[in-house]
C-alpha cells in the first residue's frame, strides 16, 4: 500500500510589494500597480517566493506540490527545480479573484499546508476563500504586513514548510488577518481593521506577531526619546527619517511636518524631501555623511522590511550599519517580550550586516541594548549607556 505524500499548495501574488520601494504605501489596484511600474518598481513577491522554495528544494523528503500557472507559482517552482502540478488558472495579468479561486481549488484538492506569497491584501483574499478549512503560512512579500499569518522572512517560511514535509507535526493556532485602508494610508491616516483569522503552524520563533498600536500614554515617552535624538544631530549630516509615530516625534522636535507613513529626508533642520522613494533617497545621500533614523514596529520587532521598503538594502549599504539610529520607548520594547528585533531587507548580506546588538534611544541619556536577528536566540536587555544630562 502506497503512503500518501505530504501535499503542499503554493500561490504567489506577483504584484505584492510592488509599491513599497517607490513610496506608494501598498500595491492594491491596477492603477497603483501601473504607477509603481512607471516609477521603476520591480516585482518583489516572485523572488521572495523563490527564496522560500529553495529550502524545500534542498531536502530529500518527497512531497507533492500544487501551484498556479505562470508568475502565480509555476515559474517560481520551476526555477528551483521542483516538480509540481499546475491547477487551471490565469497565465497573464492576475487579480484578487484569481487568488481566491486558487485558494478554493487548493482546499478542494486537500492540501495539507498552503503557502502564499503576498501582503495583507493577499491574506484577506485567502481568508475570504478558505477561512479555517486549511492550515496556511504566508511568505512575506507585501509592503505593510500587519497580519500575524506570515513567517518572519521568506527563508523562515521555507524552513517551516521543510520541517512539515520531513514529518514534523505542528500544532496550529488562529492568527489575525488585518486589513489596511491603503487610500487612507496615502493621505497620512492609519486605518486598520480585523478582517478575520487563518490557521497557521504554531512556531513562536519563525512566525511574526500582529502589528500593535502604540499604548495609551506612550506619546510622552516617545517625545522625550525623540528629543534626545534631535539633540545629538550633527550639522551638515543628512538624516533619513523612517515612518512611525515615534519617528514622527523626531520630525516634530525639528519643527518639521513630516509624513506618518512615509520616509522623509532632512539636513540642518530643513526638510529636503517629504515622502521620498528609494531612488530619491539614493540620489540625495550619494557621497554625503548620512544617518538613518528608524523605530521598532510594535508587536513585531522589525527595524527594516515592513512598511519602510524605501529604506532598501541599497540605501542601507550606502549609509552603513554604524550610522543607523534606532529610537523606541521602553513600553514598545517590553511589548516584544521574547521576540527581540528583526530585519527582512530581502538581501541576505545586508540582513547579516545588521545582525548582532543595537543600541536604542529610549529617553534622555538613556539607551537599551537589543539583539537583532537569530530568532531562536534573540534576547533583549535594557541598560543605561550614559546618565541624563551628560555630554552631547
Amino acid at each position: 500500500m502506497s503512503i500518501a505524500l505530504p501535499k503542499l499548495g503554493l500561490i504567489v501574488n506577483p504584484v505584492a510589494g510592488l509599491g513599497g520601494a517607490v513610496g506608494l504605501k501598498g500595491s492594491d489596484g491596477e492603477s497603483t500597480q501601473r504607477q509603481a511600474l512607471a516609477m521603476g518598481a520591480r516585482p518583489r513577491a516572485p523572488e521572495r517566493a523563490i527564496k522560500a522554495l529553495q529550502r524545500l528544494a534542498a531536502i530529500d523528503s518527497p512531497f507533492e506540490l500544487l501551484t498556479c500557472a505562470g508568475s502565480m507559482g509555476s515559474e517560481e517552482a520551476a526555477s528551483c527545480g521542483l516538480e509540481f502540478t499546475v491547477l487551471e488558472g490565469p497565465s497573464g495579468l492576475t487579480t484578487p479573484r484569481h487568488t481566491r479561486d486558487a485558494a478554493r481549488a487548493m482546499a478542494e484538492q486537500g492540501v495539507d499546508l498552503l503557502l502564499f506569497a503576498g501582503g495583507d491584501g493577499t491574506a484577506c483574499d485567502i481568508c475570504e476563500a478558505v477561512g479555517d478549512r486549511l492550515t496556511v503560512l504566508g511568505i512575506p512579500a507585501g509592503v505593510k504586513i500587519h497580519s500575524g499569518v506570515y513567517a518572519i522572512s521568506p527563508d523562515a517560511a521555507g524552513r517551516l514548510a521543510a520541517e512539515f514535509v520531513r514529518g514534523r507535526s505542528f500544532e496550529t493556532m488562529a492568527a489575525e488577518v488585518m486589513d489596511q485602508d491603503e487610500e487612507a494610508l496615502r493621505k497620512g491616516r492609519v486605518s486598520v481593521r480585523l478582517h478575520g483569522y487563518l490557521h497557521i503552524p504554531r512556531h513562536r520563533a519563525l512566525t511574526q506577531g500582529t502589528k500593535s498600536s502604540s499604548a495609551v500614554g506612550e506619546s510622552v515617552a516617545a517625545r522625550i526619546a525623540a528629543a534626545d535624538v534631535v539633540r545629538k544631530m550633527e550639522a551638515g549630516r543628512t538624516y533619513i527619517i523612517g515612518p512611525g509615530t515615534t519617528t514622527r516625534e523626531v520630525m516634530a522636535a525639528l519643527g518639521l511636518a513630516g509624513t506618518l507613513v512615509g520616509v522623509d529626508v532632512v539636513r540642518d533642520s530643513q526638510l529636503l524631501v517629504k515622502d521620498a522613494g528609494e531612488q530619491q533617497i539614493l540620489e540625495l545621500i550619494k557621497g554625503r555623511d548620512t544617518a538613518i533614523v528608524v523605530t521598532v514596529i510594535g508587536g513585531q520587532g522589525y527595524l527594516f522590511g515592513r512598511g519602510n521598503q524605501q529604506i532598501s538594502a541599497r540605501v542601507i549599504r550606502e549609509v552603513g550599519a554604524d550610522n543607523i539610529i534606532v529610537v523606541a520607548t521602553r513600553q514598545k520594547l517590553n511589548s516584544l517580550r521574547w521576540r527581540g528585533l528583526l530585519v527582512d531587507t530581502g538581501d541576505d548580506e545586508v540582513d547579516a550586516m545588521l545582525g548582532g546588538y543595537v543600541r536604542i534611544v529610549t529617553g534622555t541619556g538613556e539607551q537599551a541594548l537589543c539583539k537583532v536577528g537569530d530568532p531562536d536566540l534573540t534576547v533583549q536587555v535594557q541598560v543605561p549607556i550614559e546618565p541624563p544630562g551628560s555630554g552631547d
